[in-house]
């Protein structure tokens, strides 16, 4: 017979593994849902998405076309098309220095019978000007002409991220794309000052470690970009490849655009190795540990600033699905625009995710005192969330590395994985003490 103390022990345990259960369960039916939906979402054809266009009461259906290619766009004015169409006019269509064609595209559409609308759907009836040509949102060909009184909506299965470029101030915009990264080192900043307090390290150390991150993050994202996805920079616009301008087609600002986080990460590890060897003096994987908790919430907003920038888009999807987003400011490099898996969210997320599981690990266990552990961790998720994600992503540029089905991203983010898994395993052969931690003081 059993005694009363054990049978309770017994129930607890049965208790605990039940819930276990219960979570593991869940987690499958999340992941099998995942993956039913990525798998049979993609039957997407076509350049024209469907929408309904509500006029008071009525409801037309329409064709929905949308491209940042002035020609494509200039072309599309002249095609022949049954249905009713909206066409979503983007701000890449209207650059300043091809005002000219801008106009006479705004004049084919008008001669082809359609009418021009603001954001909020007002009927413009006046004529394009340099002032006023910005305000052009969507032209509208249907088989009875809108009134100026009519009120009119857009209704669309899929949602459509269309936002502005950034917070103008003045003269200038402020792009969210840089907004996030300044945020990224910002946040950055302080969760590292925070651990250092927290592993009673002087904080003299941070400046040195938060500079030399800033420019292997910068120039190694850029340099990574350029060299496994867009090579020929370096004959056609050499300039761009360091500085955030254009020479192609005149002098032009665009901002640092085109980053890869495999360059970003083999420069980090590089002026990590110099920071930890030549200023701090610790193990570089005490470095890389703390450094990993930061990076992963970090390329959470990068991720965030390529959703806003439309760029690193998914493939398409069936327009019902819920995960179903349409860009109308995407590049033409990806493709029709049509909806698609917004994967710069699905790797936000996941980066998220990561990122509280190492302050978890970091704060309540003592696996910071195993160096390399957490570092070890952070290469085999943060690389395995960006490997699953490459599966709904379209190429970005030229894919030049590819073998046995998978791209360019997998296939590098294949050795990152190997190399943390390694990592973690020799992490117990460098151990510190609690004391030996908080050297130097």
């Amino acid at each position: 017979m059993i005694p009363f103390h054990q049978k309770k022990k017994i129930n607890e345990q049965t208790i605990k593994k039940i819930e276990m259960s219960n979570i593991f369960f869940r987690i499958y039916l999340v992941l099998f849902a995942f993956i039913t939906q990525s798998l049979f979402a993609q039957d997407y054809q076509g350049s024209l998405s469907d929408g309904t266009l509500k006029v008071n009461s009525t409801e037309i259906p329409v064709k929905i076309y949308a491209t940042t290619e002035a020609q494509d766009l200039s072309g599309f004015a002249d095609k022949k098309i049954d249905n009713n169409v909206l066409v979503i006019l983007n701000e890449s269509n209207f650059e300043p220095n091809y005002y000219n064609y801008s106009v006479q595209t705004l004049a084919r559409f008008k001669e082809n019978q359609y009418q021009f609308f603001d954001k909020n759907f007002k009927l413009i009836q006046t004529g394009a000007t340099q002032d006023n040509i910005t305000t052009f949102k969507y032209a509208v060909k249907s088989n009875k002409p809108i009134a100026a009184s009519d009120k009119v909506e857009l209704e669309t299965s899929f949602k459509i991220w269309d936002p502005s470029k950034g917070i103008q101030l003045g003269p200038i915009t402020l792009h969210f794309y840089s907004l996030m990264f300044i945020f990224a080192f910002g946040l950055g900043y302080v969760l590292m000052a925070k651990i250092f307090k927290i592993d009673n390290v002087n904080i003299k150390y941070l400046e040195p470690l938060f500079t030399w991150t800033l420019i292997g993050t910068i120039l190694g994202a850029r340099l990574g970009h350029v060299i496994f996805y867009q090579p020929e920079l370096f004959k056609e616009d050499f300039w761009s490849v360091f500085l955030p301008i254009s020479t192609k087609n005149g002098l032009k600002f665009t901002g640092f655009s085109g980053l890869a986080s495999h360059g970003a990460t083999i420069a980090l590890i590089f002026t990590t190795l110099y920071y930890s060897f030549k200023i701090i003096k610790k193990n570089p994987f005490w470095v890389y540990d703390r450094i990993g908790i930061v990076v992963a919430l970090g390329g959470a907003f990068v991720r965030m600033g390529n959703f806003f920038n439309s760029e690193i888009v998914g493939k398409p999807v069936d327009p019902s699905s819920p995960f179903a987003i349409f860009f109308p400011q995407q590049s033409s490099e990806y493709g029709v625009t049509v909806p698609r898996y917004p994967t710069q969210l699905f790797e936000a997320i996941g980066y998220v995710c990561l990122f509280v599981l190492l302050w978890i690990l970091y704060t309540r266990t003592n696996k910071k005192y195993q160096q390399g552990w957490l570092f070890g961790l952070f290469f085999i998720i943060l690389w395995a969330i960006r490997f699953f994600v490459e599966f709904l992503k379209e190429p970005q540029g030229d894919e030049f590395i590819q073998f046995g089905g998978l791209n360019t991203g997998q296939i590098l983010s294949i050795p990152f994985m190997i190399a943390g898994f390694v990592i973690m395993i020799y992490s117990k052969k460098f151990k510190i003490t609690e004391a030996e931690n908080g050297k130097p003081e």
